[in-house]
This record gives structure tokens, sequence and C-alpha cells, in this order.
């Protein structure tokens, strides 16, 4: 059961995090620097440390609010992230 846990949580959090920003972000610092493997140790540090906070803090917080409580607030966040991001673009379709 904690070998399903954990390879089902390596594959979405490993899908979720390929070509985002923060990977792109290490690209660009690696090629700039020259320093690649400064570069990988920082930037795995940081993440290791934010899925630290994350987990601790989603444990913590999972124990007062109830599961279907933390996916509401979660989805309408995502969706509010989602339609401030979309509705720039609608605001320069309508004006071309």
């Amino acid at each position: 059961m904690i070998l399903t846990l954990l390879l089902s949580t390596f594959t979405t959090v490993f899908l979720a995090e390929l070509g985002d920003k923060t990977q792109i972000a290490t690209m660009v610092m690696s090629g700039s620097s020259k320093k690649p493997l400064a570069v990988f140790i920082g930037s795995s540090t940081a993440l290791v440390l934010a899925t630290f906070l994350g987990a601790l803090i989603g444990g913590s917080i999972s124990t007062v609010i109830p599961n279907y409580a933390i996916k509401i607030v979660a989805a309408v966040g995502f969706l509010f992230i989602g339609l401030r991001l979309l509705l720039p673009q609608i605001g320069a379709l309508r004006k071309s």
C-alpha cells in the first residue's frame, strides 16, 4: 500500500513539474552559470524543502478541516487563478 502511494505521488509530482517555470528557471540558471551540479543541488534542496512544508502543513490541516472542504478550496483557487490568466487574453482578443 505504501509503495502504491509512493509511486502515485512520484508520478503526479514528476508530471506536474515537467516544463513548469521552476524547471525552466533551473535550465536557464544552469546554462548561464556553467555549474550545473550546484544548480541541481540548490534546486533539488529547494524542491525537497517546499514539498516537505506542503506535506507537513497538508497533514496538519487535514486533521482540522475535512478532506472534501480542502478539495473545494483548492478547486476554487485553481479556477480563480485560471480565470485571472484567461481574462487578459479574452480582452486582447476583443480589441483585435
